[in-house]
């Protein structure tokens, strides 16, 4: 599965209507569903689909035609999610009809077209699957652990110092994890 860090947007046209597509991280997804309304109040549809991980790593997905007939514009946008195996994206394409009606053939074709240029110009990140991990060390072995970790590039930053310990709070991809688990039996 793959994932985006930032927002990328592309144009398409077809039959003098434009479509404008946005792939954003799902964390932004209010921001810009608000965003777009604000900066395109005359766009006769703002359409959108997401897939994200929910709190039990499940995907959960929605998509949206925006008063376009159903079927032909959120659930194609949300195929080509599907598709190309985005997760914790969502996409937003803003519609201005240019006056020559494409008929629910092309509308399909054209929001998948659409969002289908957006995802092939962005830059993809794996999803890893990342595991909560608690551990304790004593004072003397801090240095050390911090070492590790930033030789290893795993961020360390929720730590809580207690009066005879820090307890590191951590989210782990599963090599990180066991290579933890590794470090932690030699010192």
């Amino acid at each position: 599965m793959f994932y985006v860090k930032e927002a990328l947007s592309c144009h398409y046209e077809v039959k003098k209507s434009t479509f404008t597509s946005y792939l954003v991280p799902f964390d932004l997804f209010d921001f810009y569903h608000d965003k777009l309304k604000k900066e395109h109040p005359k766009a006769n549809h703002i359409v959108f689909a997401y897939r994200h991980l929910n709190a039990y790593q499940q995907i959960e997905e929605r998509a949206s035609d925006d008063n376009e007939p159903k079927g032909v514009a959120g659930i194609p946008t949300l195929n080509v999610l599907r598709g190309e195996n985005f997760i914790n994206t969502a996409l937003f394409t803003v519609r201005y009809f240019g006056g020559t009606k494409l008929g629910t053939g092309g509308m399909v074709r054209a929001y998948t077209q659409s969002a289908k240029a957006v995802t092939a110009q962005v830059t993809r990140f794996v999803y890893e699957t990342k595991h909560p991990f608690t551990f304790t060390t004593p004072y003397p072995l801090v240095k050390r652990y911090e070492h590790f970790l930033d030789k290893h590039t795993i961020p360390y930053h929720d730590r809580v110092f207690e009066s005879d310990c820090v307890r590191w709070h951590l989210a782990l991809s599963q090599q990180q994890l066991d290579l933890l688990k590794q470090f932690m039996q030699t010192v």
